[in-house]
């Protein structure tokens, strides 16, 4: 077809031990938003890897037409010499450089080595402009939300003269007000004529916007939809991404709640910087076992402030307030101390704090619990692995092996490793923090079984969580935070999305 841009023709590429892509062909129209859909370890951020010369070419085996010309790329400059831009899930920022040193960076404007900063600046506004931020130049990247730095990484590839942009989940961490826009913008880019690469587990979101949406499976392509032409809903995406129909998002629970497990009265925490923003102001929570206990609000609520706080005083400063295990005080001033009491913290971001990447996943999930496989402080290895091979059975965990580093696995297993930790230290009291963020509906609902067998075997289950069906799908009561306080508690037979928005939206107007 004329008015093809890109074509991957019977692409193929094989890791140690597991072939990732399989005889994958793929083609994107100009001026059309495509959509890449599947569930973890599909091969979607490979091909797209691929695509940009991330895996330069020789390292796979098909071919690339970009434009009507084979492609041969060996590096990310190449690709983007010809105009086309990958922007990935872990924006690639310099968080204290600003604005204008990151549009430019490696693309920067002078001549003879010498960088033209009029140049740059007045180039800089133009770009700012067209994605709709309103912010200085001179703006450090560290002072940004991450809605805004989303677009700064869009005006960067503006920049680079684009003319097919891969966005690789580009909403998983922001609010709906800036996902909306960051669609809007797609939308815009599309009537002008720049073709995107659309990679995203939120499937209304890709349903809002595509023209195209291609499906991968195991490695394989398994169809390609015209959204222009056929008619397609969410049920009918998620059959070719699983193989089947997935009837239930959410498990059904057998609820058995006992005690009061944990409770935390009158807790504050100040902002680490700014001294005088109280970012937990006055909060008093409880679980007991068995129960999954959500809270919910928007990005900034103060939701993620409060689980590290409590957790070993992770983050914050001026930190003040009781917790309670069975009624009886105990101190979780310290992260070490908090693990001693039985509780545990699964970060929201598990590539940063809760993963050591380059580690394999045998050291990841025994890291938490040492003492449980070691004699007089050394490891016995083998009780180490027999261990860590029952957990990746347990939580079907998909690797080549349990040496296998935990940066090579795909999101939802990066995530089930960071619960394997927690689950073999055996803690009590579990804060679970966005534990689905970034992975597909069928990597969500064994997350969900997870979480049930946990609060089965008696634990106290706190879950942090933006996404409102997930809060209400699977917890037994439900907080309602926001900027920094508890607006409301609700059990969630009495829940729905409306109470719980108006309830946010009563407090924000309330301060």
């Amino acid at each position: 077809m004329s008015d093809v841009i890109l074509e991957m023709r019977n692409i193929t590429k094989v890791f140690p031990g597991v072939k990732a892509l399989d005889n994958v062909s793929f083609g994107v129209r100009e001026g059309e938003i495509h959509a890449l859909v599947g569930e973890n370890g599909a091969g979607k951020s490979t091909l797209m890897q691929i695509l940009s010369g991330v895996h330069p070419y020789g390292t796979y085996e098909g071919t690339i037409y970009f434009k009507g010309k084979e492609c041969q790329f060996r590096n990310i400059t190449q690709s983007e010499d010809v105009g086309l831009v990958i922007i990935h899930q872990e924006l690639a920022l310099v968080p204290f450089l600003s604005i204008v040193e990151n549009l430019f960076l490696g693309n920067e404007q002078g001549n003879f080595g010498v960088i033209d900063w009029t140049e740059a600046i007045s180039k800089s506004k133009g770009l700012l402009e067209k994605v709709g931020l309103q912010e200085s130049h001179s703006t450090l990247i560290k002072d940004l939300g991450v809605g805004q730095q989303q677009l700064v990484e869009i005006a960067k590839a503006l920049a680079k003269e684009v003319q097919l942009l891969i966005l690789d989940e580009p909403t998983a961490s922001l609010n709906d007000s800036d996902s909306e826009k960051l669609l809007n913008l797609l939308r815009q880019f599309r009537k002008n004529g720049i073709s995107s690469i659309l990679i995203s587990h939120k499937l209304s979101e890709v349903l809002e916007v595509a023209d195209s949406i291609t499906i991968l499976r195991d490695g394989a392509t398994i169809e390609t939809l015209d959204c222009r032409k056929d008619e397609i809903n969410e049920d009918r995406i998620i059959r070719g991404m699983v193989g089947r129909d997935l009837t239930d998002r959410f498990p059904e629970r057998n609820v058995d709640i006992g005690k009061t497990i944990f409770e935390v009265k009158d807790w504050n925490t100040y902002h680490p910087l700014q001294d005088d923003r109280k970012v937990c102001d006055n909060i008093n929570i409880f679980v007991r076992e068995g129960e999954v206990v959500g809270i919910a609000g928007l990005m900034g609520a103060g939701r993620t402030e409060l689980a590290m706080s409590i957790f070993g005083r992770s983050y914050g400063k001026d930190i003040s307030g009781t917790a309670y295990k069975y009624g009886k005080e105990i101190d979780v001033s310290t992260i070490e101390k908090a693990i001693s009491n039985g509780l545990a913290y699964a970060t929201e971001d598990r590539k940063a704090y809760g993963l050591v990447l380059i580690h394999p996943i045998k050291d990841n999930i025994s890291i938490a619990n040492l003492q449980a496989v070691s004699d007089r402080g050394v490891i016995d290895e083998p009780r180490e692995l027999s261990m860590v091979r029952e957990f990746r059975g347990k939580l079907d965990i998909k690797c080549s092996s349990i040496l296998q580093k935990a940066l090579n696995l795909s999101g939802g297993n990066q995530q089930k490793v960071v619960l394997s930790k927690w689950l073999f230290a055996n803690q009590d009291i579990l804060f679970l923090d966005e534990p689905t963020r970034g992975i597909d509906v069928g990597a969500k609902y064994e997350i969900y079984n997870i979480i049930n067998q946990l609060a089965s075997e008696g634990k106290g289950i706190i879950l942090l969580s933006s996404e409102l069906p997930e809060i209400l799908g699977i917890c037994d009561r439900i907080y309602v935070m926001s900027k920094g306080k508890i607006a409301a508690e609700i059990q969630a037979s009495e829940a729905t999305q409306e109470k719980v928005m108006k309830y946010i939206m009563n407090n924000n107007r309330g301060n």
